[in-house]
């Protein structure tokens, strides 16, 4: 047994403690809302963000964080990709050098183009950072439904005690080194998955999403891999396996996000609507700055761009995305 803190008590924050409350792990959850903690404190549930996921009595519920993260096993990073920096920030007081720090956000941020794992370092020096990812809506981890994630960490030791301590019979988790292509798979599939959702919302078909999908993964593997990600990474489960799951699912806030702007939204209406932080929004900017810098094609990045943030038409977008230059499919493939 363990003893691990998640830090946020919103969606992923509570699923993922269930996934560790049913572990056998000690488990305590922050949050920086006392009033959400007395809630949680009485029901076990955050009702507004995961109903129907109860954690039992034995969890704890604070909104101290010193209380929440000092003498921990392990801590889990579960709050927004904008809120990691303040957040991380908040905890360097009391972190113990060496704590295993998992971060569960998804994005990059914009001002400096940073995974967040690179951000946890910069602001809580001395602890050991790492990452775990997948398609994993939390819906549905919550209520036990058979999921698989990755752990990423600099070192297989870390990623193996990580894997230990989430590892279940509906949860299965799989380990890599390569952490920069995890996370960058994570923050890009949330702006191609806007992307998808535009599409929903234009009346577009399924060839339409799996257009998006299957090209929306080239252009994240061509940014990835020039940043030194791995080619393995993008083709796997927090590469194509997390774009399919962001693209489709009645879950995904970044497709829903999406489809309410296909359907006419501003960006600022889709996302009020949507009620909770949509991260591709976040990254989609960092991810066409990145895209500038490393000489990469990113044409639906750069169209997802200009609908969030020129006001272009949906379907002027659409259009200019059909009517591209023509090409070749894989530069690689020989001809006879």
């Amino acid at each position: 047994m363990a003893k691990v803190s998640v830090i946020g008590a919103g969606s992923w924050g509570m699923a993922i403690a269930k996934v560790l409350e049913t572990n056998g792990h000690e488990v305590t959850v922050w949050s920086h809302r006392e009033e959400e903690v007395r809630k949680l404190q009485n029901t076990g549930e955050n009702e507004s963000k995961l109903p129907g996921v109860r954690l039992s009595e034995h969890t704890q519920f604070t909104s101290d964080l010193e209380a929440a993260v000092k003498e921990r096993d392990m801590l889990v990073l579960a709050v927004p990709s904008t809120a990691v920096r303040s957040t991380a920030c908040k905890m360097a007081p009391y972190v113990q050098s060496g704590v295993i720090v998992v971060n569960l956000a998804k994005g990059i941020e914009e001002s400096t183009r940073l995974i967040l794992t690179d951000i946890i370092k910069e602001e809580m020096p001395g602890v050991n950072a790492a990452v775990l990812s997948g398609p994993s809506h939390a819906e549905e981890v919550g209520h036990g439904i058979p999921t698989t994630v990755v752990a990423g960490a600099r070192d297989r030791e870390t990623a193996e005690y990580i894997q230990n301590i989430f590892m279940n019979q509906v949860f299965r988790v799989y380990t890599s080194p390569d952490m920069l292509g995890i996370e960058l798979g994570g923050a890009l599939k949330n702006v191609i998955a806007l992307a998808a959702g535009v599409a929903d919302g234009l009346g577009c078909g399924d060839n339409t999403k799996a257009a998006l999908i299957t090209r929306g993964i080239a252009e994240m593997s061509r940014l990835g891999v020039a940043m030194g990600g791995r080619i393995e990474t993008f083709n796997g489960l927090t590469g194509i396996g997390d774009l399919i799951v962001t693209c489709a699912s009645v879950h995904s806030r970044n497709r829903k996000a999406g489809y309410l702007i296909g359907q006419g939204k501003t960006m600022q209406e889709a996302m009020t609507e949507v009620k909770m932080v949509v991260e591709g929004v976040h990254s989609a900017k960092a991810a066409m700055i990145l895209a500038e810098e490393y000489g990469v094609d990113m044409p639906i990045v750069e169209q997802v761009n200009r609908v969030l943030f020129e006001n272009k038409s949906a379907r002027e977008a659409m259009e200019e995305l059909m009517l591209r230059d023509k090409k070749i499919e894989n530069q690689e493939l020989p001809w006879g």
